[in-house]
């Protein structure tokens, strides 16, 4: 599998050099070059700030920007930023409210923010809390191991969020937001191929001419299961009855329905799985009243698309509608 690169051990700053050339009235690095950062700051307002491995685009650099992120850390491909690029997007973006760090549940990224924030609250410099993202239902609840991954969740989280922060919500606040619309958020994903890493250029899992992925993650890393391949509307139901089941009932709630492209499914692939996924919904009492489709959580190049439901409130849906102007997200 070929790629555009000059090496893969540059691919991750070279990715970043380009995003911010490209958006510079939006973002800029931040102290040598060990963030990406809003251009310009809010002073008094809490700092929200995420990140994780390359490869993910456009999460998280693509949300740096007005009513969402005020920096976002990057790694190398799949490889958690380090405890030392996330202290200085701390110090660097904090101006006395406070920070919230959102966190995907993998291992490696709590490791490291953890770190990062003890060393930042040292001596009372930094208020910090910190909400971690577990929407993918793939993954069984467990009291031991790291349980849930985040996956495309975190992109919701992450948006009501930052709308409340750039409205002047405190820090508390913001924290008991952050967890409960990880609570009102379940995804789950399906792949046709594996990831192709620049390190190796090889597929991650390999699937047969009639297979398919069940409950994949964002790192190349397989499913839960793999099954014979269907019609569309077959693994829509698939995905859909798994998230149902999983809220137990639904009937009557609105819901913000988000069908995300893994890195190598074509739009109107999406646009059709969303189609399907809106009939299956409200054919079980759910109404639909916000809606987002498009490739904002990769995994690099995969080919396959996960479902998100985040169940709406009237703050939910104000926080989500309110103005966002990202790289990637703006309206």
């Amino acid at each position: 599998m070929k790629k555009f690169m000059n090496s893969a051990g540059a691919l991750a700053q070279d990715c970043l050099e380009g995003f911010v050339a490209a958006h510079g009235d939006i973002v800029l690095f931040g102290d040598a070059k060990k963030h990406v950062r809003r251009r310009v700051l809010t002073p008094g307002k809490v700092a929200v700030i995420s990140g994780g491995g390359a490869g993910h685009e456009p999460m998280h650099t693509g949300f740096v920007g007005h009513g969402m992120l005020d920096a976002a850390c990057t790694g190398y491909v799949f490889t958690s930023p380090t405890p030392d690029q996330i202290l200085s997007a701390i110090h660097e973006t904090d101006s006395g409210a406070g920070t919230l760090l959102i966190v995907k549940n993998y291992d490696g990224d709590v490791m490291n923010f953890e770190m990062a924030a003890e060393m930042a609250m040292a001596g009372g410099a930094h208020r910090i809390e910190t909400v971690i993202v577990n929407d993918d239902i793939a993954v069984e609840r467990s009291a031991r191991g790291t349980g849930r991954r985040g996956v495309a969740g975190t992109l919701i989280v992450e948006k009501i969020a930052g709308a409340a922060a750039q409205a002047g919500a405190p820090l508390n606040e913001l924290k008991i937001l952050g967890d409960a619309a990880v609570a009102a958020t379940r995804t789950m994903g399906v792949a046709l191929r594996g990831t192709t890493v620049p390190q190796t250029t090889r597929e991650t899992f390999v699937l047969g001419p009639n297979e398919m992925e069940v409950g994949v993650g964002i790192h190349g890393e397989p499913g839960r299961s793999r099954a014979e391949m269907t019609d569309a509307s077959a693994i829509v139901d698939l995905i859909c009855g798994n998230i149902l089941d999983d809220f137990g009932s639904l009937d009557g709630q609105s819901i913000l329905l988000f069908v995300n492209g893994l890195g190598g499914t074509p739009l109107s692939e999406l646009y059709l799985v969303f189609g399907l996924a809106r009939t299956f919904f409200e054919r079980h009492g759910v109404i639909v009243t916000r809606s987002l489709v498009g490739t904002y959580v990769t995994s690099l190049d995969m080919a396959g698309v996960s479902i998100t439901v985040t169940v709406l409130d009237d703050r939910f849906t104000a926080l989500w509608d309110a103005p966002v102007q990202t790289a990637s997200l703006r309206w």
